[in-house]
This record gives C-alpha cells, structure tokens and sequence, in this order.
C-alpha cells in the first residue's frame, strides 16, 4: 500500500484528499506547513509527495529541492492555481513529476498519482548487492508507441526524419527544447526505433541533484559510503546497461560530476561512489536541456569537452506556440488517449475551443496541452468539449478585437458614457473576483451572488472566453 504526504495550508483541500485517498487504500499523511511537511518526510519513508506551491512558511520549489535531495527517486506534484502556470513550468524543470490546477477534483489528482506510481522506478527493483540472482535483475522499461504522435504538418514531418536518421546509429543525442515540448517522448522513440530497443530505456532528472546524490545516482554508491548509505546500489548507468540512458536538464549536473562522466563515457567503465571495483558499461546517452549547452559552456557552466561528447547528433524541439498546424491534431491525439485512459466517449472540441486553443500562448507547451486537455475531458459530460471545461485562463489571454484590455468596447470608448463606465467596472469587478478566488467560477458566482450560467453569459458578453 503506497504512502502519501500532502503538504497544503488549505485544512479543507488537506481533509478531501485524505478522505479520497484513503478510500482508495492509500496511506495518507497531511502537513499544514513546509517545515513540518519536510520533518515528516524525513521522518518515515514515503511514495510520493503532493504539495501546495504557495505555502504560508516557504512555497513548493523550495519543498521540491529539499526533497530531492532527500531521495531523489519519490516523484512530487505540486498544486498551483492556474494563474501560476508559469510557474509550474518552472518547479518541472526543477524535477517535479507533474503539477495539478486548482480547483482540484479528486479524480484527477487519483489519475496523476497513479501515472507517478508506475512510472517511477521503486527502489526495491534497483540492484542493491545482494544475491547472483538479485544482482542480475534489470528494470525493463517498456516504450508505449502511442506516446509519440507525428502529425502532417512540415515541422513535425522533419522532425521525425531527424529521429528516423539517428535511432538506428549509436551516436550520442543532445535534444534541445522548453519544458513540456516532449523531449523525454523523443527519447523513448529513439531509444524504440534502435537496436537496443529490448533492452533498457532509464531516464534520470539531474535537476535537483546535489554532488554527492548525483554520483550516487549516476554511478551508484557502495553501504557505509556516506551517511545515509545503508544498503549498496546501482546507479543509472549499471541499469541501462546495453541499453539507452536519457539525462533531463543536463547543465544542472555539478562541475565535478561532469568531469567523472566525461572519464566514464571516455573510459565506457563506472565505479560505484566509495567502491574500488571497476565495471565495464555499455550505454548510448541522449541527453537534454531547456537551456543552451553551448551558451552553458561559454559562461563555464557546462564544461567544453563534454558538451563536445554528447553532440555528435542534435535535435531542436520547437515550442508549441511555433507549431500552430500541429496544435488541433495534438489535442485530437491527447482528447482520445484522456478519453480510454478515463472511460469517456468524448469526441472532438466545438469551435470556440478550437479558436482558444489556436490563440493561446501555450507556455508549459505540451505537457500543459495534455493536462487541460485530459481535466477537460474528466469534468466534460457530453461528447463535445465545450469552453466551460476548460481554465477560463487560457480563453482570457487573447481577447476578441470587439474589447480593449479593460474590456470596454473599442467603438465606444468614450469614458464620459455612463453605460461603457458601467460595463468596464462591471468587467473589472468580475476580472478580480476570478482572481481572488483562483478562477474558481462557482465560488466566483457565489461572491458575486448570480448563478454560475449568469456568470458564463457575462464571460461571454465580454468575450473572455473566446479568442
């Protein structure tokens, strides 16, 4: 039975999930302040963290670095309002699991916390030292073909004809991207389309990793090494051996940890931190990062000579803002997979959705598209997903021409009209409401004491909801 810790200082969003959680025979453990949520998981072991970005005593990039450097392994997804969603872009690059928008629905976060579980590598299937037989013993990693989607468009035709031409070679991949453009699904593919493909595919966030848990998790450590090692263990490498290793966020590696791999990928041998046996690996790396290795190394973050190693092939990911012909058919693509994953019949998207989508900024790119497209599909009760399912966020960002951005109309903007004065403040008053509340619209409609179908014709009325 996996152990939850959910650190919130919302009692009422603490008690929901424990009821919900508990029924679904999860152990659950809640936490109204970071810093007891941290004493408690140092405490006692948890699977997996829930934690609130905005914390009265710290907030949840601060909980996640912690965290990681506690254990690495324990996946941990924050919950944000959905104004903060460049924000959740953010604690993903720091090495966050996924991230969840307010206001939750109970389903959504047991779906997610699921997809953490069967994704994360427990650590009783690692090697530890034991037994011929236990030491034997590799993760297989299954690539699921579905996860990749190429549409028609030029970008994403040429695009995978980079991937096609790679993947059967053993050449050493540097995939370049914002969050959420989908670099560890391109990974996987290449890895699939391979001849290692029966082998191992083992992906490791290098995000928050501190030097000693970086050599720790790269190389493995031997019992009594440092404090903490109780038990020996493999590292990333003796896991995928013969097989592909995939390093996210690359240029957080410490300076020195570089300098032992670059020797590991010279030399093809590891050795284990506080061990004196040499071992022979046979790995091919496709590594990543949001931010420039070449800009990386010419400030000194990233050292030269491997950057050099891992770019023999390189791919750019472009974001999802720049693939405007691709955007319908990865909604399409994310509607169906939400659709079986949740046991809907869920169709299409009627034309405003379309046009929000169109308009839309996409700044966590297509992890974001996936996580509104999948709540969308969760909270929709017909076969067509209309706007009222979606985060009235994204449909505020781009506004018809009818309104300027205080939402009086352009025609008519005389200032001294008493009417545009009291549309505008009506607009203005909605607009705040909405952000007091976290864009929570029922509650919006409580406050501003009209039913929720008033509020949506008023959202309308001033075309928030359309592009």
């Amino acid at each position: 039975m996996a152990s939850i810790l959910i650190i919130d200082d919302d009692v009422e969003i603490c008690l929901l999930l424990s009821r919900y959680l508990t029924k679904h025979t999860y152990n659950v453990e809640t936490a109204q302040r970071g810093a007891t949520g941290l004493e408690k998981f140092a405490a006692q072991p948890f699977d997996i963290v829930l934690s609130d970005f905005r914390l009265g005593d710290t907030d949840g990039r601060q909980i996640l670095q912690k965290i990681k450097q506690l254990k690495a392994h324990v996946p941990v997804i924050i919950i944000t309002g959905y104004s903060d969603i460049k924000v959740a872009v953010d604690v993903m690059k720091l090495g966050a699991f996924d991230y969840i928008t307010k206001p939750l629905i109970p389903e959504e976060v047991l779906n997610i916390i699921e997809k953490a579980l069967n994704q994360k590598l427990p650590a009783d299937r690692q090697k530890t030292g034991g037994s011929k037989e236990q030491q034997q013993e590799k993760p297989r990693t299954e690539t699921n073909e579905e996860e990749y989607f190429k549409s028609n468009s030029g970008e994403s035709n040429a695009l995978y004809r980079q991937i096609k031409l790679i993947a059967p070679t053993n050449y050493s991949v540097i995939l370049n991207g914002e969050s959420g453009t989908g670099k560890e699904v391109v990974a996987r593919t290449i890895h699939s389309l391979s001849s290692r493909s029966n082998e191992p595919f083992i992906a490791m966030d290098c995000g928050t990793l501190t030097r000693e848990l970086a050599g720790s998790e790269l190389f493995g450590h031997e019992k009594g090494s440092f404090t903490g090692a109780v038990l020996s263990k493999a590292g990333h490498f003796e896991l995928a051996d013969k097989g592909t290793l995939f390093l996210d966020e690359v240029a957080n590696l410490p300076y020195d940890v570089q300098a032992t791999l670059l020797r590991v990928i010279q030399e093809r041998k590891i050795r284990r931190v506080g061990g004196v046996k040499e071992m022979e690996v046979d790995v091919r790396l496709i590594v990543a990062s949001n931010e420039n290795l070449q800009d990386a190394f010419k400030r000194g973050k990233f050292r030269e000579d491997l950057y050099h190693r891992f770019n023999e092939f390189s791919i750019d990911l472009p974001p999802l803002r720049m693939r405007k012909k691709d955007i319908m058919e990865f909604a399409e693509f994310f509607l169906n997979k939400a659709s079986r994953e949740l046991n809907k019949s869920v169709e299409g998207f009627d034309d405003e959705v379309k046009k929000i989508f169109l308009n839309y900024s996409w700044p966590g790119n297509l992890r974001e598209m996936r996580n509104i497209v999948r709540r969308a599909v969760l909270l929709n009760e017909g076969n067509v997903i209309h706007a009222q399912s979606l985060p009235f966020e994204i449909g505020f960002e781009n506004q018809s021409s009818d309104y300027n951005s205080t939402g009086s109309e352009k025609k008519n903007n005389d200032k001294t009209s008493l009417k545009s004065a009291a549309r505008e403040a009506e607009y203005e008053t909605i607009k705040r409401i909405l952000k007091q509340v976290n864009y929570n619209k029922t509650k919006a409609a409580e406050i501003l004491n009209i039913d929720r179908k008033t509020l949506y014709n008023k959202l309308r009325e001033y075309n928030l909801l359309k592009s």
